[in-house]
């Protein structure tokens, strides 16, 4: 990483005070260069072609940030409403965790930079005003573009005030002064917690715990139905997951000959590729790793006789994500045993993914699938079908042992979407056209489980596809990737073939 970053200043584009311009650019503790001269601080103010971009067409998703902010609007009139995008987090000394902004902020204006903050002023009776707190482009005048280690020499160019206005479809103003600004204003104000402590810190006057907790709850449930836009968001963040899967398989003998890195780091270069970054660390649990839920330190042996679960989902550039998981056998056959614990779980995805209907309940696939699982669980004799029948077992949880986990979720700019919806709008909700969710059963079966047979030990399987409610049923939105294992085999032997 290069050298000689120096800590962050005040920037002084677009509205700046003199007394900003004043403001002096303190150098780094241990930089190799001391003072700037003044010729060279001279010589580093002209010299520069005017890159001020014109015209620029809003981004497509602009009018539909349009239509949920009115919703927000509606839902608290008279009172000011702050969200912001959340600021950079050290990872160590002075570098950076790559920043991804708040889902909140993003879903209601598609724009993405740190520090920002969008704010809904109250006006009229019912209606507000909404306006985006941005950090201008870096001054010139200072040295702040090229000595600050965020500066536009160091970080890169961003929008103007200007041409962030035209692309969202919304007043601007600097974001160095935002807290001034809201703290000076009397009206009754509730916050997205959690972003930005300096902005809560300023306003905290202002604000009351339990009237933000509702501001996020209603942001949350905001995103149960998707738009048309956010549908082709997730179509394209599923495409592009299948051909992450396609190109860990391509590579398998790469990772047999490495380990479960080499399947994580293959699927992350295509999500790069394609979109943003993966949507959530990617779980490549080869072995009796794959009983482990969330195994993401995928630093395990890759072998071949054995099974490969693999989850993940690429996240698109506009921070859309897919959820999708396949258990693959390593060496491109199963088992008898693999064949027969996979099949098992494939009837269960099958069930739940035909009770994804609209007027049906969230909770009816969950419960399809898991009814099936414990068939399967007292015909192999796991459960004993003499003390047990399968209301009983459904009853009193006992497939759990072996099932863990729920049947699926909301899926969309968080890959568990909407989690702070109110229970009566998600889990016991019915369902509509536009919700999207995840149909993911899986059976695991521990390596210390003393009760099931020792060749069940260290196996686990999870299938996991990204539905669509529509109209009349349902879209399997990840549905590019084989599921069937007879189907699973015939896709892995012609791609190593």
């Amino acid at each position: 990483m290069t050298e000689d970053r120096t800590p962050a200043v005040s920037e002084n584009p677009e509205g700046a005070t003199a007394e900003d311009e004043e403001q002096p650019i303190k150098s780094r503790k241990n930089g190799l260069y001391g003072e700037v001269s003044d010729e060279l601080a001279a010589s580093m103010k002209s010299g520069w072609a005017d890159t001020e971009l014109h015209g620029l067409q809003p981004i497509p998703q602009a009018a539909f940030a349009a239509e949920r902010r009115a919703k927000l609007s509606a839902a608290f009139p008279g009172e000011r409403l702050v969200i912001p995008a959340g600021n950079l987090r050290v990872r160590a000394n002075d570098t950076d965790y790559s920043f991804r902004a708040a889902s909140e902020y993003v879903h209601l204006c598609g724009d993405q930079s740190e520090d920002a903050v969008l704010v809904a002023e109250p006006s009229g009776a019912e209606g507000h005003t909404f306006a985006l707190y941005l950090r201008p482009r870096s001054d010139r005048e200072n040295g702040e573009f090229w000595l600050d280690g965020y500066g536009e020499l160091w970080v890169g160019r961003r929008h103007s005030l200007t041409e962030a206005a035209e692309l969202y479809g919304l007043p601007t103003r600097d974001v160095r002064q935002a807290a001034e600004e809201l703290a000076a204003a009397t009206a009754l104000t509730r916050i997205v917690r959690g972003y930005d402590a300096a902005l809560e810190s300023a306003l905290a006057g202002q604000l009351d715990e339990e009237k933000d907790d509702e501001l996020k709850v209603f942001l949350s449930g905001l995103r149960l139905v998707k738009d048309a836009w956010e549908v082709e968001e997730l179509r394209a963040a599923c495409d592009a997951t299948v051909k992450g899967f396609t190109d860990v398989v391509r590579e398998l003998g790469q990772a047999v000959a490495t380990s479960e890195r080499w399947i994580e780091g293959t699927f992350w270069r295509r999500a790069r590729v394609e979109g943003n970054d993966v949507g959530y660390g990617s779980i490549a649990a080869a072995g009796p790793h794959a009983t482990t839920l969330h195994w993401v330190r995928n630093d395990g042996d890759v072998r071949p006789g054995e099974l490969l679960l693999l989850d993940a989902g690429v996240e698109t550039r506009n921070l859309y994500t897919a959820d999708v998981t396949r258990t693959l056998p390593i060496n491109g056959r199963f088992s008898e045993l693999q064949r027969k614990i996979y099949d098992a779980v494939y009837d269960a995805q099958e069930a739940g993914i035909a009770a994804v209907k609209p007027g049906g309940r969230f909770r009816d696939f969950h419960d399809a699938a898991q009814r099936v699982l414990a068939e399967r669980l007292l015909a192999w004799g796991l459960l004993d079908p003499a003390v047990y029948d399968v209301e009983k077992v459904l009853e009193l949880g006992l497939q759990r042992r072996w099932t863990l986990h729920g049947t699926g979720h909301m899926l969309g700019l968080d890959v568990h979407d909407c989690a702070h919806a109110r229970r009566e709008n998600y889990v016991d909700a019915v369902l509509e056209p536009g919700m999207v969710l995840t149909v993911e059963p899986g059976l695991y079966f521990q390596q210390d489980d003393l009760t099931v047979p020792e060749e069940y030990r260290g196996i686990g399987v999870r299938i996991e596809d990204d539905i669509l409610v529509t109209a009349d049923g349902n879209e399997n939105l990840s549905a590019g990737l084989p599921r069937r294992s007879d189907e699973v085999e015939s896709w892995m032997a012609g791609l190593s073939g």
